[in-house]
């Protein structure tokens, strides 16, 4: 079911996030005393009263005389969710009062045309409630005084908002078959060039400032009859580089996409290659069980052979432990070969559920008994009676053998890459473990 919309708007600093992340009851949106910590929009399913809606926390707008780079940017996202948007939550600070920036965002919502509740935050003290006078010159109706922090009003105010909401309706995009695919790398390496690339909207905000994508930040689409949900998420960087609290949650988001994914699409910037931090991205979308597309981005900028057989070096280099993920060379700027991200994408994610029969799985044994490769330990020696699929998104295969201590390292990767020869995994991580038979 396509389920409504609700945009909470307003300036930088007035409490939008602690109230998404009340209304939530979730820590989803990044808190804290910094102006301008949300920039992009985030978006969040939660109900009131059996009513199911989502709650869109956006950047705070700001005036067009601001000095931040990213307040043209941030008041675009703003007037977009209120686009999106079914019913809007305007907050404002009680405790300094209508601003410039107050009356901007009053200007945008009164154009709207959406039921708009103005909301006057950090409103701690009842006794202070006469400040909400002022607020009337906004135009927007009553306000409300409410204390997000503390949760005062919040009650009062999603039972009105919830009246004002419209009936659910069918949603072919949210349903058991979309593929949910994590848009992964480290800052500044193209990961929200490609997301609007793909996606054909300006969803993320694109600068060439490290650390734009704070939030992870999602959208569905259709491709040739598959949903698919793109996550662009917060460039990921080394721990000891991560000096801002507000950084570090956007790395915790990342990981929690990731969490969630079928497929990550691991963005390259082609022009550094593959670098160590690169290599850690992908070894957690690994463990955590995701399929795995290494794009190289920024190809286009790569204008001799020199320079592009360095980058494929440092693949080979870094990747061997993921060899088995596609590597697809790409340009999002100019929008060379994401056409094909969408095969990868299919191919992987298919590998990632595939089950092959228990008789194909034994043949496969047979050829490894016959190749005479296997583990000795004085007198003992590892015999694997037979093998089976145990499970998928990855695949797991469970091989019974007589001792599984002597399966060492070397020996799991033999029987992992014997796997990989003998079926179409191509993409997908692989988990093997072996058992004694009972």
């Amino acid at each position: 079911m396509a389920k409504p919309t609700v945009a909470v708007v307003g300036r930088p600093n007035v409490g939008k996030s602690t109230l998404v992340n009340r209304i939530s009851q979730a820590n989803d949106s990044i808190v804290h005393e910094s102006r301008g910590v949300t920039r992009d929009r985030s978006y969040h399913d939660t109900e009131w009263n059996g009513r199911e809606f989502t709650l869109v926390d956006t950047g705070g707008i700001e005036s067009a005389s601001s000095d931040d780079v990213f307040s043209a940017p941030i008041r675009s996202q703003a007037v977009a969710a209120c686009d999106e948007a079914d019913v809007i939550i305007f907050v404002v600070d009680g405790s300094v009062g209508i601003t410039d920036e107050d009356e901007t965002v009053a200007r945008i919502l009164r154009k709207a045309g959406k039921p708009v509740f103005l909301v006057v935050n950090k409103l701690d003290d009842p006794a202070r409630e006469d400040a909400l006078w002022e607020f009337f010159s906004l135009g927007l109706g009553e306000p409300r005084a409410l204390s997000a922090l503390h949760g005062h009003g919040t009650g009062d105010l999603l039972d009105e908002v919830v009246s004002k909401l419209p009936e659910n309706e069918p949603d072919p995009d949210y349903d058991d078959g979309v593929v949910n695919v994590a848009i992964i790398g480290r800052p500044n390496v193209g990961k929200s060039s490609l997301t609007n690339r793909i996606s054909g909207t300006e969803r993320s905000i694109v600068s060439d400032v490290s650390g734009t994508t704070r939030d992870a930040v999602d959208i569905v689409i259709e491709h040739e009859g598959t949903s698919y949900r793109l996550v662009d998420t917060a460039g990921m960087r080394k721990k000891n580089l991560v000096h801002e609290d507000v950084e570090y949650y956007s790395m915790v988001r990342g990981l929690r996409a990731i969490d969630k994914a079928d497929v990550a699409l691991l963005v390259v910037d082609a022009a550094d290659g593959v670098t160590e931090q690169d290599q850690k991205v992908a070894g957690l979308a690994i463990e955590r069980g995701c399929a795995l597309v290494i794009l190289l981005n920024k190809w286009d900028l790569l204008d001799t052979e020199e320079k592009r057989e360095r980058a494929m070096q440092t693949l080979a280099l870094r990747m061997k432990f993921a060899a088995w993920a596609p590597v697809l060379r790409i340009s999002a700027l100019t929008g060379r070969a994401v056409g094909k991200v969408f095969d990868l994408v299919e191919a992987v994610s298919e590998s990632r559920e595939r089950q092959i029969p228990t008789a194909r799985l034994n043949d496969m044994l047979q050829a490894m008994r016959e190749s005479g490769h296997t583990v000795t330990d004085g007198k003992r020696r590892l015999r694997v009676q037979y093998v089976t699929q145990t499970g998928t998104r990855p695949p797991m295969f469970t091989f019974f053998c007589n001792h599984p201590d002597l399966a060492d390292d070397n020996y799991q990767r033999y029987a992992e890459n014997r796997l990989r020869e003998s079926f179409d995994l191509v993409g997908t991580p692989v988990r093997i473990r072996f058992r004694k038979k009972d």
